[in-house]
């Protein structure tokens, strides 16, 4: 049977229309945190990137509900931030998904802690110290130069899982990179005045931020790591504050602030609500606005 030209050349178009289709097909990210979420969608900015969770929620405390579920069963790439911050939650959702793609970091699963060195590793940890991370610090995405390690990692893993699309993951980190090392001298700069400044924060939430920016939490406004505020404690942080070298209260976006307001009216300090994650308020739309929005609502405490 002899096909007609016209038809033939209809078909072969087809093809290679479909091509890149199949040569960039794209992946299912399940993202465990917006920050990770933001930054798959700047290396792999045609994937289908889900978070699990928002910046308004605490990222310890997660349900395995049917919906991410669902989301983590359909999932090619799990991208957490690791040491052990999602240690309550996520292997439930492993288990109950049934991936098997993403339950190794050998196959689909991807820790940024393990790509970078975390900062208050400890060696020894028992119940007496609270909601501790042996691990380290998990929360690195406020460290520039540690987040852009991240990403390298992350580009490739991206690589590994979907290695059809190496050239374009390449050219992806190529530009985030020269984006963000343009970004962090312009933040720095911008910093200079916040460096020495002292502040009593809840949690260790911002810890990689300060030590970037050169300022010191003094104190903390739990009285052990995911312990409330008590009113014992409170009176000895407004002692702390008495002596005058405070500069503001912080909290996290998604964290209780009545302790903070209860210390900050009576030792006459402002209250700084900093968004803990990409979304956490309308300047924090991706990775860049949240730095700047971090940097200006520190900058506009005095």
């Amino acid at each position: 049977m002899r096909i007609n030209s016209k038809i033939m050349v209809s078909m072969m178009a087809f093809v290679a229309l479909m091509q890149p289709t199949l040569v960039f097909a794209e992946l299912n990210i399940f993202a465990c945190e917006p920050e990770y979420a933001a930054l798959a969608q700047e290396l792999a900015p045609n994937a289908n990137i889900y978070s699990a969770t928002t910046a308004q929620q605490d990222p310890h405390m997660v349900q395995a509900r049917p919906s991410l579920i669902a989301k983590m069963r359909r999932a090619d790439l799990v991208v957490c931030a690791g040491a052990e911050l999602e240690v309550g939650w996520l292997p439930m959702l492993q288990m109950k998904s049934a991936n098997a793609k993403v339950r190794s970091t050998d196959k689909g699963l991807f820790y940024a802690a393990d790509h970078i060195e975390t900062l208050d590793k400890l060696e020894n940890v028992d119940r007496s110290m609270g909601d501790v991370h042996a691990a380290g610090n998990p929360h690195i995405h406020f460290s520039p130069t540690k987040l852009l390690g991240v990403a390298n990692a992350l580009s490739e893993k991206l690589i590994t899982v979907n290695p059809e699309s190496a050239a374009a993951y390449r050219q992806a980190f190529a530009n985030f990179e020269q984006r963000w090392l343009a970004a962090i001298p312009e933040w720095e700069a911008l910093a200079a005045d916040l460096k020495g400044k002292r502040v009593i924060a809840y949690h260790s939430s911002f810890r990689y931020l300060f030590d970037w920016l050169g300022m010191e939490q003094v104190a903390d406004l739990e009285p052990k790591p995911g312990l409330p505020p008590s009113s014992g404690h409170l009176a000895k942080l407004l002692s702390r504050s008495n002596q005058g070298d405070i500069y503001a209260v912080v909290v996290a976006s998604y964290q209780d602030e009545r302790g903070a307001r209860w210390l900050a009216e009576r030792a006459d300090l402002p209250v700084l609500v900093l968004p803990m994650s990409v979304g956490g308020n309308e300047q924090s739309s991706d990775l860049f606005g949240l730095y700047q929005s971090v940097i200006d609502l520190l900058k506009a405490a005095r």
